[in-house]
């Protein structure tokens, strides 16, 4: 049996000692439902106004998702989109590729295609030369496990290629859960740090991109999207809490004793139906300048 404490959120799935750790799908399916609620509607009339404005190839929009995992970034935005689409859906594991294929949307907002297809890939290879006839970069929960120099890297390309980006729930840093306990902050402190760890950026991510973009000359826009947690998402909730705890108390061994208990009680209200929770995350939209000089 797993301790209280145990990283259960993440649900990583064993690769090889010279790999980077992968999430699994499991957990991916599990927050899918929150994120499709907590992204912002209030971006997607300035992108579609974009989009109208942009010229299409025969098979429509070209949508590059980047980070696609299981492909829940499709499956919310292909629907809310008028007109044929093509996705390009990368990843750098074939394992999440695999599942983000055979669940891609089929129908646009007005019944046009979309087709996708699938690319292996990592972020540090991104050019504008790979998103070339782009007409929108889209990626979900991948700032904030990004460094300075990623994030750069993913500005430089869709600013390169001119097309704009919606990078959706970027973790903000903040959390609120009713009721209030002494050990919110301290967690929250911690779990921070640890985002921070190996120069990824963590909170700071979304003002690092939003910055990035302005100095590109993008116009940019930012828009709240939190999770709001309660009864009827109480799996998730369990899941999140042993992450995130667990989380903290890598950052900060010494919690561990205090952490426990505080999980503890936290998982107790959580299984009764008391708990309710607020994560708190950023949707961005930057609307580069077309590299034809159009609208």
């Amino acid at each position: 049996m797993s301790r209280p404490g145990e990283r259960a959120t993440l649900r990583l799935r064993e690769t090889g000692a010279d790999e980077p750790p992968r999430y699994a799908p499991e957990w991916l399916r599990l927050r899918e439902p929150a994120d499709a609620t907590a992204r912002s509607r209030g971006l997607l009339d300035p992108l579609r106004a974009r989009l109208v404005r942009t010229p299409r190839r025969a098979d429509g929009l070209v949508v590059h998702d980047i980070g696609c995992g299981t492909g829940s970034m499709g499956r919310w935005l292909a629907p809310r989109l008028v007109g044929a689409q093509h996705w390009v859906l990368h990843d750098r594991d074939p394992y999440l590729l695999h599942f983000a294929a055979a669940a891609s949307p089929r129908s646009a907002a007005d019944g046009s295609r979309v087709t996708a297809e699938t690319r292996r890939g990592d972020i540090a290879r991104l050019t504008a030369d790979v998103l070339a006839g782009a007409s929108l970069v889209t990626a979900s929960a991948l700032l904030d496990v990004l460094t300075r120099e990623e994030i750069g890297t993913l500005v430089a390309a869709c600013a390169g290629a001119g097309c704009p980006a919606l990078l959706t729930l970027s973790v903000a840093g903040r959390v609120e859960l009713t009721e209030p306990h002494a050990m919110d902050a301290e967690i929250t402190e911690a779990f921070n740090a640890h985002q921070r760890r190996g120069g990824l950026l963590g909170p700071d991510a979304v003002t690092a991109a939003a910055e990035a973009f302005a100095e590109h000359g993008a116009t940019v826009r930012l828009e709240p999207s939190p999770w709001r947690l309660g009864p009827g998402q109480a799996a998730l909730t369990e899941q999140w809490l042993r992450g995130w705890v667990g989380a903290a108390v890598e950052e900060r061994p010494d919690l561990a004793e205090r952490a426990d208990a505080y999980l503890a009680e936290r998982l107790a209200a959580c299984a009764a139906g008391e708990l309710r929770v607020v994560v708190h995350h950023h949707d961005l939209l930057a609307l580069c300048a077309p590299v034809d000089g159009g609208a």
